[in-house]
Formats: structure tokens, C-alpha cells, sequence
């Protein structure tokens, strides 16, 4: 089945909308023509009907032919060739002696009679042997309140029927031309507003994931198009944006996993060029399961990451004394920061318990205190501190390091960004550690603050709200 293109789509609709159009205007304008001509008729009858009353009402004869049909010249603009003139009694019976009509019908209808006898006027429209329905009006002429004859009056409809067969052939002569011009309109107009969108289409075709830096040109009139422009700019623009994460992250991964690989192969090749003693045999093993440990801690790290992409962490929320989490962390951190020569020590410790992932929490310990011991020099200090700041538990993270420029606090965020490493002087760092660490805060509820001056240190703060109850 061949799929319609939007412009051939719009000339149809278009078409279909004026169509719609054009039969919905001529009926309505059909039926005021019909209501309108046949209240004029109605009108002229009753004109018609109220002079002959007059006329007749104090001399025995009916009116002459030649009167009768001065007034259908004066009412209708012709005398017709039938003149519909009658005269009957209470009863309805018809006079032909004082009737210049030549009509058959020697009786009224039960319906007028009923009318007359109220006094009230009658319209009616019958059927003739003509090729046109008449219509008449009976008239009550009233003495001393008493009903003393009934005169009806009438003329064909032809001056009704005529003009509406006229106007209905006129539009159905009208219609196919204007099905033409509403197509040929509807094309044009489908044609012109859709032409902005080929330079669009022309644009958009080469840009791929090694262009995605290309952008779409705007008219600057701010329609639906630029609107849409500017829509696939912005799509482009994230798309580029995590494209290039994507790499960093990859090249990051790398790089971080190829320290510890590399290490554990260093120490493996040379444990197996010749015989070691047990104790050399262990101390390689150590080495190999502490390498295997940071690439098992990146993995994990990464995990959450993508699972909180994703929507798919899940915390196991159990109460979490603050103080003993970061007392444990602290302990483990000891052997890392006395590799660097960096002090790690415990500032004010609050009593403070929450509901929280013991596991995920002290990843985010781990990840802060990582980060602070990585960009502190030699001889430098990193200090944990914990308080209450009602409603929320703060856990301040303290280092004497490089500290972070401005525009480095912009970016600090930005989970693949690296940061330069004083001591090597090397851009060195995913930035994953952080973005670790916020993902974590955020899912119970908090966020991470950071207070940063270039050269003498930074202090991050994390902010995760406390359980009511407090130990």
C-alpha cells in the first residue's frame, strides 16, 4: 500500500475542507432562497386576500376578471392565466356564480373551516394537474362577530419552484470548478508551505555521528519550521554532546582499567620468570586482588550509573548510623592515603542515624575520599565531618588540595570530565567518581554541595535527609 506524502495529504484535506465547504454554504443557502420566497409569497397572498376582503365585503358581486387580475400584477407582477379567486359560504360550499376562479374544488377542508370559525387564516399548499403545486390562503370575512363567507385566494408556486431548480443547476454547474480550483489551490498552497522544509530535509541527510557539530539553517521567522529547526538542533547538539561522553568514557575505562591490569600483569610475569619463595608467591597475590578490587570497584561504580539511567536502582533501605559508616570507611581509606603521604583523620562526628543502602552509602564514601586523597599533594590532610543541619544529615568531605577553578566547578558535574593531577601534572580522572557519588545522594533524597578556592582545597558536602529518630 503506497503511503500518501504530506503534501498530497494536505491538497486532499484542503479539498475535502472546501468541498465541505461549498455543499454546507449551498444548502444553507438553498433553504433561506425556499424560506425566503415562500414567505414573500405567504406575504403577498395575505396582501392579496385582505383587498379583495375589502373590495367585496359591502356589494354582492365578486369583482370583475379584469380587477382580479390588476390586483395579481399589483401583488405578484402577473395575472395568471388560472385566477385562484373563490367565494363560499359558512359551510364551505363554494359560490361559482360569484367565483372568478375556474378551479373544481367545490368544498374547503375541514381544517380551514375549524380556522375560519375562530376567525383565523388558513394557509395551505395542494396539488394540481400542473406541473407545480399551488398554494392558497383562506380568508374568514366576519359580520357583527358572526362568520359570513370565507374567501380563498392562490396562486401556482411555480415563481417558488422555478427559481430554486435554477439555483440548484447553477451550483452543480459550479461545483466541479470549484473542486478544480480547490485542488489546484490546495496543491500550490501545500507546495509553497512545505518548500522551507527540502533545504531542512537537504541539511539533516549528511549530518551523522561524524557531523553531528552540523546544525540546520533558520529562517528566523519563528514559525513551525524554525520551531523544528531549532528542535533538531537542540537533538543534535545532545546527541553530539553524548556521543563524545561516550568516547571520553570509553578512552577513560581504558585508561582506568589498564593501570591495575597492568600491574597485575607486571607482577604475574615476573612471579612466573623464575622460583619464588611462598611469601613472594603471596605478596603477588595481594597485589593481584587488590587490583582486581579497583577494576571490580570501577565496574560497580558504573553499574549504578547505568542503572540509575535507566530507572533500575533499587535501594535497600535499613537504618544507617552515620558515624560508624564513616569510621569503617575511614579505616579502610588508610592504606591509600598513606601511599600518597596524606593525613585522613575525623573531625566532629554527630550521633546521627538515617534511613539509607549501607552498600551504596559507602560507595559514595569511598568514591569522595578517593577523589580528595587523588588531588591533594604530599603532606596534605583530608578530614570527615559529620553534623546535623535539621532536616538534613551533612557529611563534609575537607581536602588541603589543588582546589577547583571556576571552570572547573562548572563542569564538576559532568561524570566524564577529567581534572590535572598536581603531582604528574597529567589530566588524569573520569570525573566518574563524583557523578558516582551524586547518583547515589540523589537516590535517597539528597544532593552533594561543593566549596572550592584554587590552591588551597575544597570541601564537598553532602546533604541526605535524617531519619527522625536519632541514636
Amino acid at each position: 500500500m503506497r503511503i500518501l506524502s504530506i503534501r498530497a495529504k494536505l491538497t486532499a484535506w484542503y479539498t475535502s475542507l472546501i468541498t465541505l465547504t461549498f455543499v454546507l454554504a449551498g444548502c444553507i443557502a438553498y433553504g433561506l432562497l425556499s424560506y425566503s420566497l415562500k414567505r414573500d409569497t405567504d406575504a403577498a397572498l395575505k396582501r392579496f386576500a385582505d383587498v379583495i376582503v375589502q373590495k367585496t365585503r359591502f356589494v354582492d358581486a365578486f369583482l370583475p376578471p379584469a380587477e382580479v387580475d390588476d390586483l395579481y400584477r399589483r401583488f405578484f407582477g402577473f395575472a395568471p392565466a388560472d385566477r385562484h379567486v373563490d367565494l363560499f359560504d359558512p359551510l364551505g360550499r363554494r359560490d361559482p356564480h360569484l367565483s372568478p376562479s375556474q378551479s373544481e374544488e367545490r368544498f374547503l377542508g375541514a381544517q380551514a373551516l375549524k380556522n375560519a370559525s375562530q376567525g383565523l387564516p388558513t394557509f395551505e399548499t395542494i396539488a394540481s394537474t400542473g406541473n407545480n403545486p399551488e398554494r392558497f390562503l383562506t380568508v374568514p370575512v366576519m359580520e357583527n362577530g358572526r362568520l359570513a363567507n370565507l374567501i380563498r385566494v392562490g396562486i401556482s408556486l411555480e415563481n417558488i419552484y422555478k427559481p430554486r431548480r435554477r439555483f440548484f443547476l447553477m451550483m452543480a454547474y459550479v461545483l466541479p470548478f470549484a473542486l478544480l480550483l480547490a485542488v489546484g489551490g490546495g496543491w500550490l498552497l501545500a507546495r509553497r508551505a512545505l518548500k522551507p522544509v527540502d533545504p531542512v530535509t537537504a541539511t539533516a541527510q549528511p549530518i551523522s555521528d561524524e557531523h553531528l557539530n552540523e546544525r540546520l539553517q533558520e529562517t528566523g521567522s519563528g514559525d513551525e519550521l524554525d520551531r523544528l529547526a531549532q528542535t533538531l538542533n537542540h537533538m543534535f547538539g545532545q546527541l553530539d554532546d553524548a556521543l563524545h561522553q561516550m568516547h571520553q568514557l570509553s578512552a577513560g575505562t581504558a585508561l582506568k582499567l589498564q593501570t591495575p591490569l597492568n600491574a597485575l600483569k607486571n607482577e604475574l610475569e615476573a612471579a612466573l620468570s623464575s622460583q619464588k619463595s611462598t611469601a613472594e608467591y603471596k605478596r603477588v597475590l595481594k597485589k593481584g586482588l587488590k587490583a582486581i578490587e579497583e577494576i571490580n570497584h570501577l565496574a560497580e561504580g558504573l553499574l549504578v550509573l547505568a542503572r540509575a539511567d535507566t530507572g533500575l536502582l533499587r535501594l535497600e533501605l535499613r537504618p544507617v548510623v552515620l558515624k560508624e559508616l564513616v569510621q569503617e570507611t575511614c579505616e579502610q581509606m588508610q592504606d591509600m592515603a598513606a601511599a600518597h603521604s596524606i593525613r585522613l583523620q575525623l573531625g566532629a562526628l554527630a550521633p546521627i542515624s538515617l534511613r539509607g543502602d549501607r552498600v551504596q552509602l559507602r560507595r559514595l564514601l569511598l568514591h569522595l575520599m578517593e577523589n580528595a586523597i587523588k588531588y591533594t599533594p604530599v603532606g596534605g590532610s583530608v578530614t570527615l565531618t559529620i553534623q546535623s543541619d535539621d532536616p538534613w544529615a551533612s557529611l563534609k568531605i575537607t581536602d588541603t588540595g589543588i582546589g577547583l577553578s571556576k571552570k572547573e566547578l562548572r563542569r564538576i558535574s559532568n561524570r566524564f570530565q577529567g581534572r590535572t593531577d598536581t603531582r604528574s601534572g597529567d589530566e588524569k580522572g573520569l570525573g566518574l567518581g563524583l557523578s558516582i557519588a551524586q547518583t547515589i545522594a540523589e537516590a535517597h533524597g539528597g544532593h552533594i554541595g561543593v566549596e572550592s578556592t584554587p590552591g588551597q582545597g575544597s570541601t564537598f558536602t553532602v546533604l541526605l535527609p535524617m531519619n527522625p529518630s536519632r541514636s
